[in-house]
């Protein structure tokens, strides 16, 4: 790692005008169950720290709407973040691409009970049994992962220009032993979303960017969104994205990671996108704009009978809080993580985007952490 770009961690913060990390927000309130705004603002004071360097929220509902920004675009020259900037918005991608699937199953276009193997033939080896569209939309279908460029951060990141096509990703997982008998368990896998997005390109003959923005960008109203392939940079507004990295000496750096080819996340979490067009996703589908009845119940369906299942086949998860059910879903790319939730009847939703410095941790990012429980109180 001799060429990184590093900058401690506490020499950042430190450098940053102090006026640079207070948050920045508009609210409007209807009733009592607007949301908290102090304790939002509260969420998002103090960055750029150890664990975030930036953080955008929009809250909304019938209650009212709530929107705030803080920390930096940059820890170079310390400038307050862009509340519209562009970010990686990782397996939120997923959504998009479960819409169009679904659109496309309007269309006459896919059946939801036909084997992939049908649609790609050769893609899978002989040792599986049929996987059918649905069991790749909700994460039931056995496949395991396919190759990438590494497995830790410094593998990867040597290797952050370079092309790993979804193909070549298909074809290594499809070469492998199934996880399990299809419908049979639930594991959630960028895998089969990555397929997915071959079968968008097969059936319509077009690429898998060119028919998400058809089916589900352009009615969604997402205007700021796009699928950068290839290209590592993000372009337009956005806020610089770091990685924490230890150095022998024991202190912590951060390594700007804002450049880098996202080409073998494909249709799993390639997208670009903003919190408002996040907002308009979420929006829009739960009203029924971007998929229509009957697939539109297809997006809340959990499959049953399987233990411990949460994903539905709209690419979202079920998650439970305080009495209430919200449909969820987050994604990290190094140097961003976002989210976008919501109950059914969009009483309260809530979509963010967090320049977290250690991105892809198992562990829960404390910013993220207190966005979430301030949001939905």
């Amino acid at each position: 790692m001799r060429d990184l770009r590093r900058r401690s961690i506490l020499a950042g913060a430190l450098a940053v005008p102090l006026t640079a990390g207070l948050p920045t927000s508009s609210a409007t309130a209807h009733s009592a169950c607007a949301p908290d705004g102090k304790a939002l603002r509260a969420a998002l004071a103090g960055l750029p720290d150890a664990d975030a360097t930036a953080a955008l929220v929009r809250v909304g509902g019938t209650g009212g709407t709530w929107r705030g920004s803080s920390g930096v675009h940059d820890l170079e020259s310390g400038r307050p973040a862009d509340p519209d900037a562009r970010f990686r918005a990782g397996s939120t991608t997923k959504v998009v691409t479960a819409a169009a699937v679904l659109r496309l199953v309007a269309e006459g276009r896919i059946d939801l009970n036909t084997p992939v193997q049908r649609y790609l033939p050769g893609i899978l080896s002989a040792q599986f049994r049929p996987v059918t569209v649905r069991h790749l939309l909700n994460h039931t279908s056995g496949i395991p992962a396919g190759d990438g460029l590494g497995t830790t951060f410094e593998e990867v990141y040597a290797h952050r220009f370079d092309t790993l096509t979804p193909q070549r990703v298909a074809a290594s997982a499809g070469a492998k032993q199934p996880e399990f008998c299809p419908g049979r368990q639930q594991h959630y896998l960028n895998i089969n979303y990555t397929f997915l997005g071959l079968l968008i390109e097969r059936v319509t003959g077009r690429s898998y960017a060119t028919e998400a923005a058809r089916l589900v960008l352009a009615p969604a109203g997402m205007r700021d969104t796009y699928f950068p392939g290839t290209d590592p940079r993000i372009l337009g507004p956005h806020n610089r994205g770091y990685q924490a990295v230890r150095r022998a000496d024991g202190t912590t750096e951060f390594v700007d990671v804002t450049e880098w080819n996202q080409a073998d996340r494909f249709a799993a979490g390639d997208m670009i996108s903003t919190i408002a067009d996040l907002e308009r996703l979420l929006t829009g589908l739960f009203r029924g704009r971007i998929v229509e009845r009957p697939q539109l119940k297809e997006v809340f369906s959990v499959p049953s009978g399987i233990t411990g299942a949460s994903y539905s086949a709209g690419g979202l998860q079920r998650f439970e809080s305080g009495g209430k059910v919200y449909w969820v879903k987050s994604g990290g790319r190094y140097g961003y993580n976002s989210a976008i939730a919501a109950t059914r009847d969009l009483s309260r939703t809530l979509v963010y985007s967090v320049n977290s410095t250690d991105a892809k941790s198992e562990d829960a990012n404390p910013v993220v952490v207190r966005i979430i429980t301030a949001a939905l109180k």
